[in-house]
């Protein structure tokens, strides 16, 4: 097994080269106009200065681009190059963006979310301390539409020992703007779909779960570490907008996840997913919660049970949170419904 460098190490070796390995940031923008200058911005001002940014444009519809293109023009900033497509929705922007990466890791941020100054310095200090781990990721501040704390976190209940199971059933990494990920790993799992003549990292064919379907198959195919660093590096933004309200399809979604992970890992599937499924459902009830839709809550809570009623428990203050918040929704009126939906965010 390689030595593991010290932290101090660490930092010695970036400030004797300051420039350090090459670091892709991939945005894809598509309708984030009111959102894309905060999120770009917070990359320009990153304390670790390698970049590239690959700014993607999802044949967006609003003035996003133009936008990207007058803050790239205002600020003379070189880092930045924008790739077009026809729109394939955000698993295809990323990989388009991964294609078009240079750099030894890639960085995600979806464009209405922004960074802390240092994080990707942060991921990188961690990374080049421990040659083994493949991915890192941190934890998230949720904000609101015009990007002001909401004083809850996105982190994982467990802080360690990542393995393939936990990544699967629980999505500790939370969003897809937390991870960075060495290129190395992401050509481990590249595939190329029948039909198509490109790359894929991220499956196409999921327009929703295409984040923990990739983070997943990460973990099986290559048995990288994850890595855990345990600040609100990232600041994810919580909009009406941002949230399907099919909750059906979101199902549907997931449980085609779970159909292609028993093709190539069918013992795996079987173990882990009726407990991905449970945890799933009251996922999904919480988000019908902070849609006001309570009774749909309900039905997704009776079917959390159903499934398997002890994996519930493991973390049973935010199942009962669930379930009484679905149960109030119901019978609350409206204002008070949305005092509610703040309190369980």
């Amino acid at each position: 097994m390689p030595a593991i460098k010290s932290n101090q190490n660490c930092t010695e070796e970036l400030s004797r080269a300051p420039a350090g390995p090459l670091v892709s940031v991939v945005i894809p923008v598509y309708n984030v106009e009111k959102y894309i200058e905060q999120a770009l911005q917070s990359v320009l001002t990153q304390s670790y200065r390698n970049l590239e940014i690959i700014v993607v444009d999802d044949q967006s519809p609003d003035n996003s681009i133009a936008l990207v293109e007058h803050l790239v023009a205002r600020t003379q900033e070189t880092r930045v190059q924008i790739v077009r497509q026809q729109n394939r929705g955000l698993a295809g922007a990323r990989n388009s963006g991964i294609r078009a990466a240079t750099g030894d890791f890639v960085a995600f941020l979806d464009s209405d979310d922004f960074w802390q100054a240092d994080k990707i310095e942060q991921h990188m200090k961690l990374m080049l301390a421990q040659p083994g781990c493949g991915v890192s990721f941190c934890s998230s501040l949720f904000v609101d539409e015009q990007g002001q704390s909401l004083e809850r976190l996105q982190a994982p209940a467990e802080k360690q020992q990542f393995d393939a199971g936990t990544i699967f059933c629980r999505n500790p990494i939370g969003n897809g703007s937390v991870p960075v990920i060495r290129r190395a790993i992401l050509e481990q799992i590249a595939f190329l779909e029948k039909g198509k003549d490109y790359t894929q990292y991220f499956d196409e064919s999921l327009r929703q779960s295409e984040d923990v379907e990739c983070w997943t198959r990460i973990a099986i195919i290559s048995g990288t570490e994850f890595a855990y660093i345990d600040q609100p590096l990232t600041n994810y933004r919580l909009n009406n907008g941002g949230l399907s309200a099919d909750v059906d399809k979101q199902f549907e979604t997931w449980s085609r996840v779970l159909h292609k992970l028993a093709q190539y890992a069918p013992e795996f599937a079987k173990r882990y997913g009726p407990i991905a499924q449970t945890f799933q459902y009251r996922y999904l009830a919480r988000r019908c919660v902070f849609q006001g839709q309570g009774n749909y809550a309900l039905q997704l809570m009776w079917r959390a049970f159903r499934t398997r009623p002890r994996v519930l428990f493991t973390e049973s203050r935010k199942t009962l949170e669930t379930l009484a918040a679905s149960l109030l929704m119901v019978c609350l009126p409206r204002g008070l419904q949305l005092k509610l939906v703040e309190k369980l965010v």
